[in-house]
């Protein structure tokens, strides 16, 4: 099982191996070995890991080979982003017209006519199904692009709310589209300048926003740790830095990865070994990693400004 020294599929052979601490990495795989089902092959690994006497750099080196992903291409570069949960505040009820809902999930009948973005804005197709109200309209969209978020409450309760479906629809980028309509230049786009755009045009604001048919509706979660992220695909729950969301049809979910990058904040390698513990409708193809970058201010500005070439490896088990 051991490789040969300086087998070119040995994961010491890739670039930045010895930089990376590995902080965070044994309780991604430990939440995920801990699932009801862990991913193929992780079962056994799972014993093997729990057991495993060499520390945690020297198992993977030893019991993985690295190989490089390529997309249809045949490129290994591909593309990286960043989510991260978000912090917004809000109340149970209603408290003035300003405010957004986030609605649950609605009945099956519902969902199958695929109701778009502005017909379920416009009309009152989802009255009665309010799950709360967040004070401010352009964070309750992009709690939608991120999927997940905590909500403030005006008693000081902190409420999970994490996604529940969708109403079918394809997801498209309004950063495209103020670029199309000459509001942002392409290369200036990220998360804070499309909320700052939003935010300096209330009254062409709501139409932007509903240039994205794709529509989430949500769900209360229930309470955990303070540092616990939000469950992704795999219900486990995502840890910073260490979770990405993948292209399932490509990459297994709960594979291990080695992610070759750059930090946008400041544009410094970023190499790290990452685990594929979610999904996303805009996560498309072999070499595409969305990273979760966990919550708070550095969090928000690190995952909105991430749009970054990179590369991939597919750790994978030795026979």
């Amino acid at each position: 099982m051991t490789p040969p020294a300086g087998a070119a599929d040995s994961p010491r052979a890739l670039p930045g191996w010895h930089e990376d601490d590995l902080a965070g990495l044994r309780g991604a795989l430990e939440r995920q070995c801990a699932s009801p089902r862990p991913p193929t092959p992780w079962p056994a690994l799972c014993e093997e890991l729990r057991t495993a006497q060499p520390p945690l750099r020297d198992w993977i080196a030893t019991r993985f080979r690295a190989r490089p992903l390529a997309g249809d291409d045949g490129s290994p570069i591909g593309l990286v982003t960043g989510y991260h949960e978000p912090e917004l505040t809000g109340s149970l009820q209603r408290e003035s017209a300003a405010q957004t809902p986030l609605h649950r999930r609605p009945p099956e009948a519902l969902l199958r006519e695929r109701p778009t973005r502005a017909q379920i804005e416009t009309t009152d197709l989802l009255e009665g199904r309010e799950l709360l109200w967040l004070d401010d309209p352009v964070e309750a969209f992009f709690l939608q692009v991120q999927g997940s978020g905590r909500v403030t409450l005006r008693d000081g309760r902190v409420l999970r709310v994490g996604y529940a479906g969708d109403n079918g629809r394809a997801y498209r980028a309004i950063g495209a589209v103020l670029v199309a309509r000459g509001a942002i230049p392409a290369a200036e786009v990220d998360a804070a300048r499309i909320k700052a755009w939003l935010r300096a045009n209330p009254e062409q604001a709501p139409a932007v926003m509903r240039a994205n048919p794709r529509y989430i509706f949500f769900r209360e979660l229930p309470p955990a740790a303070s540092e616990a992220g939000p469950p992704g695909s795999l219900g486990v729950p995502l840890t910073a830095m260490r979770s990405v969301a993948v292209d399932p049809k490509r990459v297994a979910p709960g594979a291990l990865l080695w992610l070759d990058t750059t930090d946008p904040l400041d544009r410094g390698p970023l190499r790290r070994l990452v685990v594929a513990q979610d999904t996303g409708a805009a996560i498309k193809g072999t070499v595409r990693a969305d990273l979760f970058w966990g919550r708070g201010e550095r969090a928000e500005r690190g995952a909105g400004a991430m749009k970054q070439p990179g590369r991939l490896w597919l750790l994978e088990p030795r026979q």
